[in-house]
């Protein structure tokens, strides 16, 4: 039997091939590996000097404190440890959505999910311009789609372990053209290997919706196209609806994130009480099986071992609170097993 047909209705781990009803609850876009030291900032000796410890962590979440060691996530027996707590509270399964740009490393993946018995789902593909290698700006279409496609089935960055998502391909505000060719690549990697795909958006409240727009535009579906950082992007229901009703997927990911202030953007962000009520808006408004809900931990300090919630807070804090708040088992169940598992088994 031939690869596509292996992997069609199955689920691709850094392990190998599941089956879907193996997943269990499931956290759609965390990060365990990853460096994302903005690079104007790399080799900042004076930001390199800081270590995180319960006493500065409020100084460096606030911007206050600077802190290069933040930005990367590179403990493999730290992060094996907060699975851990994670499958205690209740979770089985983590999608980890470091793409190129980001120094993935699936390798090491592998070795997390062994030793902490969680399912690790690994995406594949390039986040933001910034981010990118300086080739990239002379690489076509089909040349990042060839990419993608070779990452889901023969292996991601020099190994043998394969992706089992697309994502997070990343976007910026104003989206420039070699952004645009990498999610056109990632729309024909999709249509070929039958993946699911999360597009990091910028940070703008119209750009989930241009983004989509010029999606629709291409001809491609968007019923496995995830959106993500909604609960950093969109602070009003018409704009939440107006692009719930465009089929895509949409996430809300910075769960355990309860201060207003965001260093990467003047904005002033929601806490998860309120990221809740936009979660029911859209389940009242019949897109149940359009919402996913996830923490995007990539900052040493939202860890548990940092002073963080880490990523048990969702199954342990926020589960109970929704069915305090009146959200039923099933509907948890459709966000955070029923969901992910449609999205990750490959069509």
């Amino acid at each position: 039997m031939n690869q596509p047909l292996l992997r069609k209705g199955r689920i691709q781990t850094v392990l190998g091939l599941i089956e879907p009803d193996g997943l269990g609850p499931a956290l759609m876009h965390e990060h365990l590996l990853i460096d994302l030291v903005p690079p104007r900032l790399a080799g900042d000796a004076d930001q390199e000097k800081t270590e995180i410890d319960v006493c500065n962590c409020w100084k460096i979440n606030y911007g206050q404190l600077p802190s290069l060691k933040n930005y990367r996530l590179d403990q493999k027996d730290v992060a094996i440890e907060e699975l851990a707590e994670m499958r205690l509270a209740g979770g089985s399964s983590i999608v980890d959505l470091t793409t190129g740009g980001l120094k993935p490393d699936p390798e090491g993946l592998v070795h997390i999910s062994r030793e902490a018995g969680v399912h690790v789902v690994m995406g594949c593909g390039h986040y933001v311009h910034e981010y990118h290698a300086p080739a990239n700006a002379q690489r076509s279409i089909d040349d990042f789609a060839h990419e993608m496609i070779g990452q889901i089935t023969e292996g991601a960055w020099g190994t043998q372990v394969r992706a089992g998502i697309i994502g997070e391909i990343g976007c910026q505000s104003p989206w420039t053209g070699q952004e645009r060719r990498v999610v056109h690549g990632a729309l024909i990697a999709q249509q070929e290997t039958g993946a699911a795909l999360n597009i990091h958006p910028g940070r703008h409240a119209d750009q989930p919706q241009e983004v989509v727009d010029a999606i629709r535009r291409l001809g491609f579906p968007l019923e496995r196209v995830i959106i993500s950082h909604i609960d950093r992007t969109i602070f009003d229901d018409e704009r939440l609806l107006r692009l719930a009703d465009s089929g895509c997927v949409i996430e809300f990911d910075l769960f355990g994130w309860e201060q207003s202030a965001y260093p990467m953007s003047d904005i002033d962000m929601p806490n998860d009480g309120a990221r809740l009520r936009m979660v029911r808006t859209l389940f009242d408004h019949g897109h149940a099986e359009r919402v996913l809900i996830s923490h995007d931990i990539c900052t040493r300090t939202r860890l548990g071992r940092y002073g963080g919630h880490g990523y048990q807070h969702i199954f342990a804090n926020i589960v109970p609170r929704m069915l305090r708040r009146g959200f039923t088992q099933d509907e948890v169940d459709t966000l955070l097993t029923h969901n992910p598992r449609r999205l990750l088994t490959f069509v």
